[in-house]
Order: structure tokens, then sequence, then C-alpha cells
């Protein structure tokens, strides 16, 4: 059964996902390159290459191919870091791509923020990781269930 709460939320979800893919399209860039770009902005210019797979979950796939366009349309280049941690740094070109594209995401988003109580702001971050554990506790069962069947002969 699937509860009318959880499937408003469902659609909130994927309206705002909705959101950000229109303004990605409107940069002229996949919702990849924009989700790169945000973390290594928030990140100050550069960032581990594995931390951006950590905090968008996107596929290190996916972002090897991003960030390959990227070096080639000279937006980011690459530094290596401690033993085969990848850096993954922006350009001159990058930064005022950045400037023009991405912080505007980054003040509509504090202008949101600013818009809510401190009360609500803590709320909206204890719910949403409340929501994220208990999605990670359910889902882990489920995976960890199905990897013991396959085990099995």
């Amino acid at each position: 059964m699937h509860y009318l709460q959880a499937g408003e939320y469902t659609h909130l979800s994927g309206e705002i996902n909705s959101l950000y893919h229109e303004m990605a399209v409107k940069m002229g860039v996949s919702d990849s390159v924009m989700n790169i770009l945000y973390v290594i902005c928030e990140e100050g210019d550069r960032c581990l290459q594995s931390e951006i797979s950590r905090l968008t979950g996107i596929s290190r796939q996916t972002i090897n191919s991003a960030i390959r366009k990227l070096e080639k349309d000279k937006i980011v280049y690459l530094e290596q870091g401690q033993g085969r941690n990848t850096i993954v740094c922006l350009t001159e070109k990058g930064r005022k791509f950045a400037v023009e594209k991405i912080e505007p995401l980054f003040e509509i988003e504090n202008k949101i923020w600013n818009e809510w109580t401190a009360e609500e702001q803590r709320q909206y971050l204890m719910l949403t990781q409340k929501y994220r554990d208990a999605l990670k506790r359910h889902m882990r069962v489920i995976l960890d269930g199905e990897l013991s069947h396959k085990e099995q002969p």
C-alpha cells in the first residue's frame, strides 16, 4: 500500500528535481554537469572527485564522463591529490561560468532559506536527515536480503 503522504513527498521531490533540471537546460548543461559544478563551487572552486560522487550520488562513471567534457571545454582541470585522490579544480573560464550559472542557484536557495525561521530551518534539516537515515536502514535490509539469497546455492 502506498500512503498518500508518501505519494505527495514523491511528487514534491520530483517537482523540485524538475525545477533544477529546467535550470540545467537553461544553462545548456546536463544535470550531472550542473551538480558537479555546484559541488565544486560549494567547496571553494576545487573538490576531490570522490567527494563529488559522495555529495551528489552520481555514479563514478557518469562523473568521469562529465569531467572529461568539462576538461575539454576548459571549465575544469585535474590535480593529483594524495594517493589515488584526484582534485577537480575550476579554471578561470570555469569560475566565470560558475559566477554566471551556479551562483544564481546559491542566491535563490539562500533567499528561500532566509525566508524561513531558524526553527523551520532546523526542523527541515532534522526531518530530511531522519527520512534519509530511515530510507537507508530499510533499503539496506532489502539489499542485504537480496545479496544473501543470491549467494545461496
